[in-house]
């Protein structure tokens, strides 16, 4: 599997996550993404038709019922496979572990977080806080090295890129801490908007 970030694999992952919950139709998972405001994904409705036709093909999601109430277009319910549920795991600790200058895959990764035990996702926010370490010291090296014979006006940038990186080292910290102590709960049962999901309905 590979880490490659790009809008079609988020959209991928949502909807894995979200057929943890159970079967679904694909304008069940539109309307949900849309509610609990999933804005990293783009390209709707498009992009989620297409990212469930390539996970069934993969067998990553297999339809188990397809029916037609009335007038309404035809929907197919699909369920997570075994696979998929495998899937979902390694993508998401992927996507929590490895710092990328794109923000979307960890963006992604944090609002799908309750998929993963809380020993999963500390051991990935883990791995995450000391790549970033690594990052930062590179950062500062090259700092070092470069300020005896650059103008600081050139250096800039990478005062900028060392800011960034701590803030969001010490902010992954901070969350890791949260969960070690007990005081975030992952379970997206308890998390659900006020009224439960969002009802089915539409066209």
């Amino acid at each position: 599997m590979s880490g490659r970030a790009s809008t079609r694999d988020l959209v991928e992952l949502t909807v894995l996550a979200l057929l943890t919950r159970g079967p679904q139709h694909p304008y069940a998972l539109h309307r949900q993404i849309r509610e609990y405001r999933k804005d990293y994904v783009t390209g709707l409705p498009r992009s989620l038709y297409h990212a469930v036709e390539r996970l069934a093909e993969a067998e990553f999601i297999a339809a188990v019922e397809t029916s037609r109430a009335g007038r309404r277009p035809e929907r197919t319910v699909y369920e997570l496979t075994d696979e998929g549920r495998a899937e979902l795991r390694d993508r998401l600790r992927v996507r929590l572990e490895t710092p990328v200058a794109d923000p979307a895959p960890f963006t992604a990764a944090l609002s799908l977080l309750g998929v993963l035990s809380p020993a999963e996702a500390g051991r990935a926010l883990a791995t995450r806080a000391a790549g970033l370490d690594g990052r930062i010291a590179a950062v500062e090296a090259t700092l070092a090295g470069l300020s005896a014979v650059l103008p600081r006006l050139l250096l800039i940038e990478h005062e900028f890129e060392r800011a960034r990186l701590t803030a969001e080292r010490d902010w992954v910290r901070g969350l890791l801490g949260e969960l070690e102590r007990g005081e975030l709960d992952l379970d997206p049962a308890r998390a659900e908007p006020p009224g439960g999901p969002p009802p089915e309905g539409g066209r």
